[in-house]
């Protein structure tokens, strides 16, 4: 059975050939993914189709629409499927249910899901008039036109007025259907670890015991010479504490020659005499919780240090893309996003002085930032593999706003979209559970 990995590069490698109209080997790189979602049976009907075979597009997206029943452009795709193989009626009842699956929306855009199309109703309608306009319903084919009106697109008035007046001279009318060239393709955030990855990075001789070691930079040199006749703790750069505060040059290394644990904050302020001396109230106190989910792929019986390692180095990539927050003073139970730089050095200025000083939050998923949290008020079943499952009183990560009814997040190691409608905004979670009930004693 072929890696997870595996199967993304082949998605990957089929997209490349559609890219360039190699549908032999689109279709050969598509059927080697084992198990294949609703969207590879969607991408095999699209290649079908352009490759002029739609008996075979056929059976693909029955494939696609069997495996997720609310695919909207599945339907669609099938509907030109049967429309080229002259099944007129039933590319009818596919255009409905296409329509069906819009749930009296305006437009589905699938970008989020890896497709470069938006399916909108009135399309849907347009190639629904059309295959009656071939099944020869001609008053059918203009009613349908008619109920597309509410739905039509600003500036294509044109375009409606050209489809009426050719129905009524009964002129058949051309489909909509999905661009050529366009088909799903893998996640993105999965692409980017397809490359092989060094970890560890490359050794570079900083000091050698070695008399004129050739390996050693002259500029590495001049600073390795001139740390010898400094005292240590002008060695080596300032390292930030994990605990809030700061700590004092040299400190660190000496730290691991020796093998102690690390002083607490009072013990790092008052043995870095520098800054603090000079300017105390430029030293804050800065409290950073960290919520992190990172996915690792590591060899089977990796040992404790190696693991250390990766580990650190995924959690160094995430905490440059997670979601920078802070906790307003008086604002217990929310966090304000910090978007831009201008926004952090306004916090800055607004830092109370106090050992409290100020507390951040950053947040990440998968590689990308935590936009907010939302709490479900109710429970939500994944309808199609891209959703994600939740029950009531869950928390979960927004990683993106879809569109204004869904919103893409994160629960549990899982990333999937759901309704809006089904949660609320953690803080408004929060102010709803403080409210005191009515109590025995209250009057109605």
């Amino acid at each position: 059975m072929s890696s997870l990995g595996d199967q993304i590069r082949d998605w990957h490698r089929g997209v490349l050939a559609v890219a360039r109209e190699d549908w032999d080997s689109a279709l050969c790189f598509f059927s080697d993914v084992q198990e294949p979602l609703a969207r590879m049976y969607f991408n095999r009907g699209c290649v079908h189709l352009m490759a002029g075979d739609p008996e075979a597009a056929l059976r693909a997206f029955d494939q696609a629409v069997t495996k997720d029943t609310c695919m909207a452009v599945g339907f669609l795709q099938r509907g030109v499927a049967n429309f080229q193989l002259q099944r007129f009626q039933e590319a009818v009842s596919d255009f409905q249910l296409a329509l069906a699956q819009l749930r009296d929306n305006a437009v589905i855009d699938y970008t989020q899901l890896g497709l470069n199309f938006k399916l909108q109703a009135w399309e849907v309608l347009y190639n629904m008039a059309s295959a009656q306009c071939q099944a020869g319903l001609w008053t059918k084919a203009a009613n349908t036109l008619v109920e597309a009106i509410p739905k039509w697109p600003e500036g294509a008035q044109d375009i409606l007025d050209i489809a009426m007046d050719k129905v009524q001279k009964q002129v058949p009318l051309q489909l909509w259907q999905v661009p050529k060239g366009e088909v799903f393709q893998p996640p993105r955030r999965y692409l980017k670890h397809l490359e092989p990855m060094d970890f560890l990075g490359k050794a570079k001789v900083v000091a050698s015991v070695i008399p004129d070691d050739q390996n050693v930079q002259p500029q590495q040199r001049s600073q390795a010479e001139h740390a010898g006749h400094q005292p240590s703790s002008s060695t080596c750069k300032r390292v930030p504490s994990t605990t809030g505060g700061h700590t004092s040059p040299g400190l660190y290394d000496s730290l691991l020659a020796s093998g102690r644990p690390g002083p607490g904050p009072s013990e790092v302020s008052s043995g870095s005499e520098g800054a603090a001396t000079k300017d105390p109230e430029s030293l804050v106190t800065v409290t950073v919780q960290c919520h992190f989910t990172v996915p690792l792929k590591v060899p089977r019986g990796t040992g404790l240090s190696s693991f250390q390692t990766l580990l650190a180095q995924a959690l160094l990539h995430q905490t440059q893309t997670g979601q920078l927050s802070y906790k307003a003073p008086g604002e217990e139970r929310s966090w304000i996003p910090i978007s831009t730089e201008e926004s952090l050095q306004s916090i800055w200025r607004n830092v109370p002085v106090g050992p409290r000083g100020l507390q951040l939050q950053c947040r990440g998923a998968w590689g990308r930032p935590v936009l907010y949290q939302v709490v479900a008020q109710y429970n939500y079943h994944a309808q199609r593999p891209e959703d994600l499952d939740f029950h009531q009183g869950d928390t979960v990560d927004v990683l993106c706003e879809v569109d204004e009814a869904w919103l893409e997040g994160h629960r549990d190691g899982c990333v999937g979209i759901f309704p809006k409608c089904f949660v609320i905004p953690a803080g408004a979670y929060v102010e709803a559970m403080l409210v005191p009930g009515p109590q025995p004693g209250d009057q109605n």
